[in-house]
């Protein structure tokens, strides 16, 4: 029996879905029953019927999902897989926001843990964060944890007033900006397609900025075939399934998150043999905070 058949059987045996983002291992996303980006996964968490969830991906996936579904049993293949940008704020910066602006909403990324969330007002998206900010009935805007997905937003919704974070996600953070440059010289038939939580002077270059489900829709619908990507390598594999016929060029120095790599089919099958590494959620009225950010977010976004 091969492992993606011991898999299959071990899903059918324990009532298991799988959920899987772009950015894992290709051999995991075969596998998978849904692959997509943060808000399609949390959707997809809410909607299916399966009593078992295998989340693939950093932890701060598998807390949205048990938050969303506190009767189903949400698991982790790789515990360790954490999220840096996901801890990048205090509850200093929120308090002291809080009393120095009136009318301010508290948005929260959902790249952050469940407690980052208990202190916000709505959580969002790389893919829904400007529909769901410009509706706000608040003129300010205190936007956590990441900087650089902030300053993207303000610029779609200049009539709104941000107060920006420090965070940032270290692996777009460090995309290279003369990488990109070098890239385009070599191939100017080349669409550059990025994501928001790229620093600024990689949006400028980019013919389209947006989520990683964002830049995969746009690869599929466009004319063109090459594209320079500008996010996590591991979305290459659903460009390539969505584009048979064209060819993606990651910038030299290849954006990789380690964490996301840590899952791998023998740990999703010790899951679902063990039951081992299931999120447990029992900070009470915080975790029914963090809960009410993430239904609010899936409400706006509809």
């Amino acid at each position: 029996m091969t492992k993606q058949e011991e898999i299959q059987k071990l899903k059918e045996e324990k009532d298991a879905v799988i959920l899987a983002h772009y950015y894992v291992r290709p051999e995991v996303q075969e596998i998978a029953d849904c692959i997509g980006d943060s808000y399609f996964l949390s959707r997809k968490a809410v909607e299916m019927p399966n009593r078992t969830i295998v989340f693939c991906g950093v932890s701060f996936m598998g807390e949205s999902a048990k938050l969303l579904n506190p009767g189903k049993t949400v698991l982790m293949p790789d515990a360790d897989a954490d999220c840096p940008m996901a801890h990048m704020v205090t509850e200093e910066t929120v308090k002291r926001a809080r009393q120095q602006y009136e009318d301010l909403a508290v948005v929260c990324y959902i790249n952050s843990t469940a407690e980052i969330k208990s202190w916000s007002d709505v959580s969002v998206t790389s893919a829904n964060a400007v529909r769901i900010v410009r509706n706000l009935p608040n003129k300010n805007i205190l936007f956590i944890p990441d900087r650089n997905l902030a300053h993207f937003v303000a610029q779609k919704v200049p009539e709104k007033h941000f107060i920006y974070n420090e965070g940032y996600c270290p692996i777009h953070e460090n995309m290279r900006e003369a990488e990109i440059r070098e890239l385009k010289e070599h191939h100017p038939e080349a669409k550059v397609l990025v994501h928001p939580e790229c620093p600024g002077k990689i949006l400028e270059l980019a013919d389209y900025a947006g989520s990683t489900s964002g830049i995969i829709d746009y690869a599929r619908d466009s004319a063109d075939k090459a594209f320079i990507i500008g996010t996590e390598s591991g979305v290459r594999y659903a460009l390539e399934q969505a584009r048979k016929d064209a060819v993606f060029y990651f910038p030299e120095t290849e954006p990789v998150c380690t964490d996301m790599k840590k899952i791998t089919l023998d740990k999703i099958i010790d899951v679902l043999k063990n039951g081992s590494h299931e999120v447990k959620m029992d900070n009470g009225h915080a975790d029914e905070a963090a809960k009410r950010t993430l239904t609010r977010m899936l409400e706006l976004a509809r």
